[in-house]
């Protein structure tokens, strides 16, 4: 639970609160892995393709995103971020560095230790 908890405090941090989660995942997907078509970005959000098209529609009307046609085949457009996109991803995790940096100095070298130990177990938990 503390887990989710935390989870969800380091989601407020963000650089655009007009954003949703899914929204932002959307451009932190895009600007980790680069370009991909609807139905790509569909599958990898784990979403019906008419929803990631409301999302999408949603993103390049505030400026975040762009469609640009495929050149092998007319029917596909590619996604990518502009330079908008980028900077809400960028200012989102310094946003969110900030915010994890501040917390941890907070923290004797004991605790701060723990942390690192327990990052690494869920680590390993998370890979098997």
């Amino acid at each position: 639970m503390a887990t989710f908890r935390l989870a969800r405090r380091l989601r407020a941090e963000r650089a655009e609160n007009e954003l949703s989660d899914g929204q932002l995942s959307v451009l932190f997907g895009l600007r980790a892995t680069g370009t991909h078509t609807l139905g790509e970005l569909a599958e990898r959000e784990h979403v019906s393709a008419p929803s990631m098209n409301r999302t999408v529609n949603c993103l390049e009307e505030s400026g975040y995103l762009t469609r640009i046609p495929d050149t092998t085949d007319k029917r596909k457009a590619n996604i990518q971020l502009t330079d908008a996109g980028t900077n809400v991803v960028k200012d989102t995790v310094r946003k969110r560095d900030a915010w994890l940096h501040n917390q941890f100095r907070a923290l004797d070298h004991a605790d701060r230790e723990i942390l690192a130990q327990a990052a690494d177990l869920m680590r390993r938990l998370a890979t098997q």
